[in-house]
């Protein structure tokens, strides 16, 4: 079995940016940096209000991205016509409203599903790898395979509360998802408050994991342990 991706999401690290203005840190060399000490890919989410990652980061990120380059967001006209412009490696469709603070659901694919089948044959059509955020519910992945998205994003909020709070059960519901995904011709991806202390538990419980995506709680670890530390931290809990 292959080694699960760390895709590291880098939203963070425009917010701090952005908080004192200028170009520190700088994304471009962050994410270069990022790729060096042994990411498997780079994460953005950009918002309509630009309050972190800005459109032209994505732009700019696309010219030093060697590893896989990710982007997440509503698909909404604009987020469309950017990721048609950048043509990353996969962009992952989420259904945030405009003002979110962060994503806090998946899709309903059943309501959603003619909505998103369009949306996803623009992009598959342009060569870019499409993934839609789900949250593990059976029906909802078996609606994400009608879709014909190549992958789902199992959305983890829950799983982490839950194994927070000592319930180790809370990881059934995605062992299950991944197994309704897997046998729907479906690759597997997961993000959303995973961290060094519930990753290794989450993947060894979770069937054909491809990829895990994971921002705030990386940046947060790496304020006591060092990035190129905690990069390697996740690798190796990722490891088969």
């Amino acid at each position: 079995m292959e080694q699960t991706k760390l895709s590291v999401n880098i939203n963070k690290l425009a917010t701090l940016r952005n908080s004192r203005g200028g170009n520190v840190p700088n994304l471009v060399v962050s994410a270069q940096d990022i790729e060096s000490f042994g990411a498997n890919g780079i994460t953005i989410h950009p918002r309509p209000d630009e309050r972190h990652i800005r459109y032209q980061d994505a732009r700019d990120l696309k010219q030093v991205v060697r590893t896989e380059y990710n982007i997440e967001g509503n698909p909404i006209p604009k987020f469309i016509d950017l990721v048609l412009e950048v043509k990353p490696t996969q962009v992952t469709l989420v259904p945030d409203a405009e003002d979110a603070l962060t994503s806090n659901a998946g899709w309903d694919t059943l309501a959603h599903r003619d909505f998103l089948k369009e949306v996803i044959a623009t992009f598959k059509s342009n060569g870019i790898r499409t993934s839609i955020f789900v949250d593990p519910i059976d029906k909802m992945v078996e609606g994400a395979a009608a879709t014909g998205t190549d992958r789902i994003e199992l959305y983890t909020e829950s799983f982490a509360q839950s194994f927070a709070e000592g319930n180790v059960k809370g990881v059934e519901p995605f062992t299950q998802a991944a197994k309704i995904a897997h046998e729907n011709g479906l690759g597997i991806n997961a993000g959303h408050d995973l961290n060094l202390d519930n990753i290794k538990f989450f993947k060894d419980n979770v069937p054909n994991l491809l990829e895990v995506s994971i921002g705030h709680a990386l940046i947060c670890e790496s304020i006591y342990l060092g990035i190129e530390n905690v990069i390697n931290m996740y690798l190796h809990r990722l490891k088969p």
